[in-house]
């Protein structure tokens, strides 16, 4: 089962396995790291010299609170995490406001509101960082992956048509440089 291959990597992590420890028991509604962070481990595991934790950009962790759809919630999150961990570079996003600033800040039409993390996580920019993960009060690792685990766990780096445009595309695989930070990372375009 993929799952099982994604849960190995992740408890190898002992960096990781923390701040999954730190999202759950930070009391934040709904809350997972997902995005970059996971796709870093794998791919870094897999693909390339190995995962270095210093080398994370900022740890995604989504949340859902509808009750709170200002940006001073993501703010207050954001600074609770880091009150519990100080060191990761945490950017604690509510999923519930999206559709309030995404127009704005990456254009296109309205986009309609997020109802679940499964539904906020199904939109995002590669099918590879469409996942996240999260430990339950049991020290299980949940995964939630809309779009299954098959271009994560295989190396793939294909966009998401659902929400990001081929220029918004186009500039994050030109960001984010897959094949020559992972080399035997493919990229499909």
């Amino acid at each position: 089962m993929r799952e099982d291959e994604l849960r190995d990597l992740v408890q190898r992590s002992p960096w990781l396995i923390r701040a999954l420890g730190v999202v759950r028991d930070s009391a934040l509604p709904d809350a997972w790291i997902g995005a970059g962070t996971i796709r870093d481990l794998v791919w870094a595991e897999r693909y390339g010299n190995g995962f270095d934790p210093t080398s994370v950009r900022d740890i995604d962790v989504a949340f859902l609170d509808p009750t709170d759809l200002t940006r001073d919630n993501d703010n207050r999150a954001t600074r609770r995490l880091e009150a519990a961990w100080p060191e990761p570079p945490w950017e604690a996003k509510n999923q519930a406001a999206v559709h309030t600033w995404y127009p704005a800040k990456f254009g296109g039409g309205p986009v309609p509101p997020l109802r679940s993390i499964t539904e906020a996580v199904a939109t995002w920019p590669e099918y590879a960082t469409a996942v996240a993960i999260r430990l339950d009060p049991h020290d299980h690792i949940a995964v939630c992956a809309p779009h299954g685990l098959d271009d994560l766990l295989d190396g793939v780096w294909r966009p998401n048509p659902t929400r990001v445009s081929p220029e918004t595309s186009r500039q994050r695989l030109a960001r984010h440089r897959p094949t020559e930070r992972w080399p035997r990372v493919r990229v499909i375009t």
